[in-house]
């Protein structure tokens, strides 16, 4: 398998985040790299996704990260939702300029994924950071001894 692949929108998938069959979704694209684990895309968010203040709505920050986390998931072909998400937003993100959105897990307990996502300008200066645990959906849950 190569080191670095594209995840490209699907075209049959409807996620807000990554999907291509959803008109209204973002469609973010990703490269995972599979020897360092981690998974990055580079965005120019356009003014659609302004928050009132003219950088980028918390909630598109939310989403940005929440995909890089979840994507950490092709690397081993699991498959993961979201079962908590913490954001520090530490810095404006702007919306005209290109962004760097990283992701990479840090810990396993279980069927729990703890993952860590960034968003930082093309200085690399720290925009926002998140805190996700991933739980692996479609496994059969530990029984727990009696």
């Amino acid at each position: 398998m190569a080191a670095k692949r594209v995840l490209e929108p699907n075209p049959a998938n409807h996620c807000f985040g990554c999907g291509g069959a959803n008109e209204s979704g973002m469609k973010l694209a990703f490269e995972l790299d599979q020897e360092a684990r981690r998974c990055s895309g580079k965005f120019v968010l356009g003014s659609r996704y302004a928050g009132g203040a003219g950088f980028a709505h918390g909630g598109i920050i939310a989403v940005l990260l929440d995909e890089a986390m979840g994507k950490i998931s092709k690397l081993t072909e699991e498959r993961a939702v979201t079962a908590e998400l913490n954001i520090e937003y530490r810095k404006p993100v702007p919306v005209d300029r290109e962004i760097v959105v990283s992701g990479w897990q840090e810990d396993e307990k279980g069927r729990n994924r703890f993952r860590v996502g960034e968003i930082h300008d093309t200085l690399g200066n720290l925009l926002a950071r998140g805190r996700g645990r991933f739980v692996v959906v479609g496994q059969p849950a530990a029984v727990p001894a009696a």
